[in-house]
């Protein structure tokens, strides 16, 4: 793949204006050194959302969503880095030279050739349905009997093919496209044993399938022939190297923006879902178009929300069969709601019968989490049946298990102990167990084929100890988790106040970078990200440069940016009232020198307050009088440290 030299990326990224870029889609309006207004990646009522001109950053301080101009487009548009470049470097007249390898070109315009080809097609399919006399007597008819108005027809560029052999092959390669790309699009079938070559898709209305960018990739056919049993009801493309149906959900191109402002998606499984519900107004619906939901489709609308509605109709097998799809959405942290139609109806039925606002209520009145739908569902078929029961339970602790979220899972155990009318402690046990299974597994595939193994029950009980620790923290645990928190706590600020106030000076040809990182050489920092982002400005400043957070924020992991980000991004400004009253708050880039220092003996005192906890901790189980006096004699001298410390930082300590 071609690649975009690095001195254009920096100039695309030095001349993108964070204002102007974010100003294409959002309004915002100033205040204080900022840009603020209502967050376009999710639903608020008070402007949370602001952007720093000076840094050059956006951050929303309700939804989390952070980053530069490149990183925007990528989340507004849903596109890849290189395609956010390309599409900054167009807006400002700055032209892309790539790093090309002979075999990278031509990959390259073979894959644009696919795309052009596919374009071609829908177009063809367009004007077949439009100005042909058979998808004018035979194709639009079918659209208009579905209730789809000609708006929506053109929205989605709905068309026909011609019930022929060939007469879109013919014109394409009249037009001059290869046959080897209209192959592999699956536009054409040839059979080179038969010396023949033929349409895939006949008489039958054409569903375009678009990326996320909306460039066409695919097709999904219906057939209007009732009479026909031989030929498949919905023929779709096959795989290329520009369609993976894995990959794509029907209606998402159109529906982004919709899903992003409503923070909901709603899911279903037929095109005329999509269409239907669209044109009733809900925008924000994609369809799986009748395959098994995968990962990646999950991954997809994770970008635009975390909040999925999956609509079914009421054929209990259907149901049945999405189920393990919906423990994938559970599985990715996504957050699962479920309506369900009156038995004989899906959405495109339900909603030409009762109208628009009718439906919407419907949605309203009869979501409900997936936890508690599959409950009811399992639930109702166990009934008196003890074995069924148990069975529908397990099923049930299985879902609950796919949820990364430890008080999400908490609140669901609680939720189904209810519905099945079982002790609650029975729920966790299973949870433990499939738990510790998977872990059990996984241990297994990345063991050693020789040394120590544990037993099996050393391992349960090991492990089990450490799953019901991980489910309910006793007082001890908690203060130990409280402990850890306040350590990451300082680590961040000191991070944050080394990239805020690099270049600073704090003493006279000594910066705030150098004072601190000279300082916390000897400490380790225990959180991980904060260990690496010490170790980059460590590693910065011994190259000659101060470890400013510009380059960080261009960092090629999406973690790092996002840290360096939230660590730069100031949610509250001083109000101008204060100067009004010649009232003097000074900001804390007014006490470099004083914050630096005191940022220091923050994490040097709570990582001696650890040290001192280890020491303790380890002393039971020494038995030699010789190491006790020893030990004895660490903690002394940690608790003098600890006591200097504290009094530099004006804290007491109680003994």
């Amino acid at each position: 793949m071609a690649l975009i030299k690095k001195e254009v990326v920096d100039q695309i990224i030095q001349h993108a204006d964070i204002v102007e870029v974010v100003g294409d889609f959002v309004d915002l309006k100033k205040k204080g050194q900022n840009m603020w207004a209502c967050c376009p990646f999710h639903h608020e009522k008070s402007p949370s959302f602001s952007v720093a001109p000076k840094k050059g950053i956006y951050k929303c301080f309700g939804c989390g969503k952070a980053g530069n101009s490149v990183q925007f487009i990528m989340d507004i548009e849903g596109t890849s880095y290189v395609e956010a470049l390309r599409y900054l470097a167009k807006k400002y007249g700055i032209e892309i030279e790539e790093d090309q390898s002979p075999a990278a070109v031509q990959a390259q315009n073979e894959k644009d050739s696919l795309f052009i080809l596919s374009d071609f097609a829908k177009q063809y399919f367009v004007n077949a349905l439009h100005k042909n006399d058979e998808g004018q007597s035979i194709g639009m008819p079918y659209f208009k009997q579905r209730g789809l108005s000609q708006a929506t027809i053109q929205k989605f560029e709905l068309g026909y093919s011609l019930d022929s052999w060939d007469d879109f092959t013919k014109a394409a390669l009249e037009k001059g496209y290869q046959l080897k790309y209209l192959e592999e699009t699956g536009l054409t079938i040839v059979k080179p044993e038969e010396g023949k070559q033929y349409d895939r898709f006949r008489g039958r209305v054409m569903f375009p399938i678009h990326n996320v960018s909306g460039r066409t990739i695919g097709f999904g056919a219906r057939t209007l022939k009732s009479n026909d049993k031989k030929s498949p009801k919905y023929v779709n493309s096959p795989e290329s190297r520009i369609y993976h149906k894995s990959d794509v959900l029907y209606g998402m191109f159109q529906a982004k923006q919709a899903i992003r402002q409503e923070d909901e998606c709603f899911l279903v499984e037929g095109y005329l879902d999509v269409l239907s519900l669209h044109q009733g107004g809900i925008e924000n619906v994609v369809a799986s178009s009748g395959t098994s939901l995968t990962e990646n489709q999950i991954k997809l609308i994770g970008r635009y929300t975390k909040n999925i509605t999956v609509l079914y109709d009421g054929d209990p097998a259907g149901i049945k069969a999405s189920l393990r799809g919906i423990d994938l959405i559970l599985e990715g942290g996504l957050n699962v709601n479920v309506v369900l139609f009156p038995d004989g109806d899906d959405p495109d039925s339900y909603i030409r019968k009762v109208g628009d606002t009718a439906f919407r209520n419907y949605l309203k009145e009869h979501s409900q989490d997936f936890i508690s739908f599959k409950s009811e569902l399992f639930a109702q078929e166990a009934k008196d049946n003890p074995v069924k029961k148990a069975e529908a339970i397990r099923e049930m602790v299985v879902s609950i298990s796919k949820i990364p979220d430890a008080i999400k899972r908490s609140v669901f155990l609680q939720r189904c102990s209810l519905q099945f009318g079982i002790d609650e402690q029975v729920l966790i046990s299973e949870y433990n167990k499939i738990h510790l299974t998977e872990q059990k597994a996984s241990r297994q595939q990345s063991q050693p084929s020789s040394g120590y193994m544990p037993s099996d029950e050393e391992l349960a009980e090991a492990e089990a100890a450490a799953a019901a620790e991980a489910e309910m923290y006793g007082a001890e645990d908690q203060q130990e988790v409280d402990q850890h928190n306040t350590l990451r706590n300082r680590e961040r600020e000191v991070i944050r106040w080394i990239l805020n106030y690099a270049d600073k000076e704090v003493d006279e040809g000594l910066t705030a970078s150098q004072f601190m990182l000279g300082e916390l050489e000897d400490v380790e920092f225990k959180t991980p990200i904060y260990a690496r982002l010490f170790d980059m400005c460590r590693l910065k400043l011994e190259q000659g440069f101060f470890p400013t957070a510009t380059e960080f924020m261009q960092h090629e992991e999406k973690e790092i940016r996002n840290e360096v980000i939230d660590l730069v991004s100031e949610k509250y400004e001083i109000s101008n009232g204060w100067a009004t009253h010649e009232i003097i708050v000074p900001h804390e880039s007014d006490l470099v020198t004083y914050g630096s220092e005191r940022e220091v003996l923050r994490l040097k005192w709570r990582n001696v307050q650890l040290m001192i906890k280890e020491q303790m901790d380890g002393l039971a189980t020494l038995k030699e009088d010789q190491e006790v006096d020893k030990c004895l004699r660490t903690i002394k001298t940690l608790k003098e440290f600890e006591k200097q410390i504290a009094d530099m930082l004006g804290i007491v300590i109680s003994r």
